[in-house]
């Protein structure tokens, strides 16, 4: 902060300078070139702290198509007789100023045209046996689920993981809300994000990229990831739909989890506990361990215990699956009773 404040007393005072060396000590000339130099330096400083953001060889080959441009710049104006020609008429002053200010900024950014794509990391072709990695927006719900960490960790999620700022602020509004139980959600995902940050096996980018016109956080997000060409990894079952009908591609981990669940076929033996009461009369709810739902009938007084159930149907719903099953007991029983008959 200090070099940069002293950046621009340096700007100033070689304003004042210059005024002075034009205008032979004229005060209000001074005050001009003090001015021009703070401005000068402040724009200087701005373009400074945005070449951070920029990709070095970018920046490089931008410097490159700088100078060179400024070089034809003034060969042109030599040529031309625009300099040197002591002609101040309007014409020729708008002539000078486009001359100078507008094939120098065509240098600059076709120089960082070039860098960014013909001297940084080219794209694979597609065929060549290598694919690229997409970017990934990472939404709220999923953050604060936290199943992403542990997904990371295992290594099956590569590539960078985005998190736009309009996300980070979202969070930050909920774990400062007056909810206690909003409050929790928003450090739990606060939380993961510095473990995402930490992992080495992938990359975390945060992004300033925003939509000021739009004021719905997933449409946003739906939005940048049109911008970006990246998938959203969300669990929201919503923004599922509203981005797969836009175009955006989307990694849902419900749909991920529920991939991974094991597969149960009817007659197969399972070992669960009967945690509670069902909504049938006489059945029973029971969870494998990935929160599978079983229901056992006649089940009501097997509350409190472990027993062997017998798959009778499986149901998938938009909520998960359902596994129907009956007491493995009652089965036999049922089963040494008609072969007796």
């Amino acid at each position: 902060m200090v070099l940069r404040v002293m950046f621009l007393v340096v700007g100033m005072v070689l304003g004042m300078a210059l005024g002075w060396s034009l205008s032979a000590g004229q005060a209000e000339i001074l005050g001009i070139g003090a001015g021009i130099g703070v401005l000068v330096g402040a724009c200087i400083l701005v373009a400074e702290h945005r070449l951070r953001a920029v990709p070095l060889p970018v920046a490089l080959w931008g410097g490159v198509g700088l100078l060179s441009s400024l070089l034809v710049a003034g060969f042109i104006g030599r040529s031309t007789g625009l300099l040197g020609s002591g002609d101040h008429s309007v014409i020729s002053l708008l002539a000078t100023l486009t001359m100078f200010l507008g094939v120098p900024y065509w240098g600059l950014s076709m120089g960082m045209r070039f860098g960014q794509e013909g001297w940084v990391e080219p794209e694979p072709v597609a065929g060549s046996g290598e694919q690229m990695h997409k970017l990934k927006l990472l939404d709220t719900s999923v953050i604060i689920d936290g199943r992403i960490a542990d997904l990371c960790e295992t290594g099956f999620i590569e590539g960078t993981l985005v998190v736009p700022h309009f996300i980070l602020q979202e969070l930050q509004h909920i774990s400062d809300s007056s909810d206690g139980l909003k409050r929790a959600r928003g450090r739990r995902g606060l939380d993961i994000l510095n473990v995402l940050q930490k992992m080495s096996n992938i990359q975390v980018k945060l992004v300033e990229d925003d939509f000021p016109h739009v004021k719905e956080v997933d449409t946003k997000l739906i939005e940048l990831g049109k911008q970006m060409n990246a998938k959203v990894l969300t669990n929201d079952f919503n923004l599922n739909k509203v981005a797969g009908i836009q175009g955006v591609e989307v990694l849902n981990i419900n749909d991920l989890c529920n991939a991974l669940k094991p597969v149960v076929l009817p007659g197969e033996t399972i070992r669960v506990f009967v945690l509670k009461e069902g909504k049938e009369s006489g059945q029973g709810v029971a969870y494998l361990d990935d929160g599978t739902m079983v229901v056992v009938d006649h089940a009501r007084t097997s509350i409190g215990k472990t027993v062997d159930v017998i798959v009778t149907s499986v149901l998938q719903t938009s909520a998960g699956r359902m596994i129907f099953t009956r007491l493995k007991e009652e089965t036999e029983r049922e089963e040494l009773s008609l072969a007796r008959v």
